[in-house]
């Protein structure tokens, strides 16, 4: 194989399958083509960054994906590079300085163009493949957002950490005490949001405080809100996990500030 023959076999690998079945091509046709922004924040995930926007550009309802480099330091930022090199519906932005996940999105939201918006972290925790799920009540009509549930049952689900589990159990607890939803897991990376609804906050919190500010501002706005079982395919702190007992003690702050403040 020469040097053009790899380049477009690279560049066929990076398009979106051409043909899907099932639930996907029912949710595609119901789309009537693709249109689904998938906001990325990345943050030094050169490991599994380029595996993740390929799974993510895979699916048939993509229409953009923005990538927000948060100041990696691995090479995170070349590979995002390197990708958008090759399929134009990945745009970049990049902080000059780390802020956090809860900044990356204020950053990509912003700059969304499609009609529904998706939060896909970059670390292969949560599978592309569950868009279809995902964005089944909002096509059919009955909902304005939707996460994605690790407690619900569905799929595999690599077994972790207890004390993350009773952490994340607790928080949605008292999430959901103040909210008066009935929700089973807050702090799930998938969020689906018509972008109309998403326009309606202002997001505040830089770091992973973002995803119980972001629920109970939504709480707020009388808008639909369903929850979809999705697998989870975690990862230990060896293998590049960030979320520590400090961003606990935020959320914990986050539900009193959003809540009751």
């Amino acid at each position: 194989m020469n040097a053009n023959d790899s380049r477009s076999a690279e560049k066929a690998s990076l398009r979106p399958a051409p043909a899907f079945s099932g639930l996907a091509a029912a949710s595609a046709r119901a789309a009537d083509g693709p249109c689904v922004a998938v906001v990325m924040p990345v943050y030094n995930e050169a490991a599994t960054l380029e595996a993740a926007v390929r799974a993510v550009l895979a699916q048939p309802v993509v229409q953009e994906v923005i990538g927000v480099d948060d100041a990696s330091t691995d090479g995170s930022w070349a590979v995002l590079e390197r990708c958008a090199a090759i399929d134009p519906r990945l745009r970049l932005l990049r902080h000059d300085r780390n802020q956090g996940k809860g900044a990356a999105l204020r950053t990509g939201f912003a700059q969304v163009r499609a009609p529904i918006v998706l939060v896909q972290d970059a670390d292969l925790e949560y599978d592309p493949a569950e868009y279809a799920v995902l964005l089944g009540p909002i096509l059919a009509g009955k909902a304005d957002v939707v996460f994605g549930s690790r407690f619900q049952g569905s799929g595999a689900h690599r077994v972790l950490y207890f004390w993350h589990a009773m952490g994340n159990k607790f928080l949605t607890l008292l999430s959901n005490m103040l909210t008066n939803l009935n929700l089973t897991d807050v702090e799930t990376c998938y969020k689906v949001f018509r972008r109309e609804v998403l326009e309606r906050i202002r997001i505040e919190e830089s770091r992973f405080g973002f995803e119980i500010e972001v629920i109970a501002k939504i709480s707020r706005l009388g808008v639909r809100l369903y929850e979809v079982p999705i697998s989870y395919h975690g990862r230990t702190y060896a293998e590049g996990k960030k979320a520590t007992w400090r961003d606990g003690l935020s959320a914990l702050r986050c539900v009193v500030k959003y809540n009751l403040g």
